[in-house]
This record gives C-alpha cells, structure tokens and sequence, in this order.
C-alpha cells in the first residue's frame, strides 16, 4: 500500500502503521508475561478453540486448524502427554474420541492471564499519570469502535 502524499490520509495511514506496530508488540510483551513457550502455535491454537467452542474429536480439530487429522492427532497425543487435554469415548459413535481441556489446563490458563493482566495493571499504574490514565481510557474506547468496523465486501463496492 502506497502511503499518502499529505493531509488526513497520511495522519491515518501513520496512525494504522503505529497501532499495528504496537498492538504487535503489546502481544509479545503479554506473551512473555504468560511463560507459555513450551507450547508449539498448533497446540495452543487446539488448547484456545477447545476452552471457546467446548469438546471436538481430532477431525473436527484438524478441519478449523486447517491440518491433516494424522497431524492433528500428534498434537493432541502431545498435549494428552502434557496433562493439557484428556479424551472420552463419543456417545454418538464409540470409534472416536471426544478431547476437552483439563482442570491443569483451566488453572494454567487462569493463571496466565491473570499474570497478563497484572503485569500490564503494574505498567499502568507505575508509568501512566492518572490523566494519562484517563486519555488512554478514552484511547481504549475509540480502539474498540476501530474493531466494530468490517471492511465493505467486494459485492458492496461494486453497488457504489
């Protein structure tokens, strides 16, 4: 993408380029903060999706990650081996195994983010005046209605 000669658009293109470059570094910050790095990205992508979407069998897992069911399955025996998931027989067909996220892994994950959450509450409270507070507060809410917009489909644009 071409940056903007002058004018607003180039105010908003710099701002795009910083925030992108922040929010980057804001997570890798969170993620020293989590100690997860013993975990490979496949497996904490199957620990993310079984703690929202509940119980899955290794097909299903292997169809959202985008991987072959024999890979997966690697990655689940890992985990299994790790205390990170446990498998129950699937009512509906005795053949295949339903995996879910463990009590370790609840308190694992509990555990992060509160370490996550504390360590930046302590960046906050220790570096930020409370006006400055108060402006990144503001900040906070103009960022969310960032991340309400959805971008038009190609479909829509045509319509204009």
């Amino acid at each position: 993408m071409n940056e903007p000669a002058s004018g607003p658009d180039r105010c908003a293109h710099t701002l795009a380029a910083e925030l992108r470059m922040l929010v980057a570094k804001l997570n890798r910050r969170l993620r020293e903060q989590s100690h997860a790095g013993d975990l490979t990205g496949s497996q904490k992508t199957v620990l993310l999706h079984l703690e929202r979407e509940g119980p899955a069998t290794v097909t299903t897992l292997a169809r959202t990650v985008g991987v072959r069911p024999q890979s997966m399955g690697a990655t689940v025996a890992a985990l299994q081996g790790a205390g990170l998931v446990s498998g129950a027989p699937d009512p509906a067909d005795g053949r295949q195994t339903i995996w879910s996220i463990t009590p370790v892994f609840r308190k694992w994950i509990k555990d992060a983010r509160a370490a996550r959450e504390d360590w930046l509450f302590q960046v906050i409270q220790t570096r930020l005046e409370p006006r400055e507070q108060e402006a990144l507060a503001a900040s906070i809410e103009l960022f969310k209605r960032c991340l309400l917009y959805t971008s038009p489909s190609p479909r829509d644009q045509r319509g204009s």
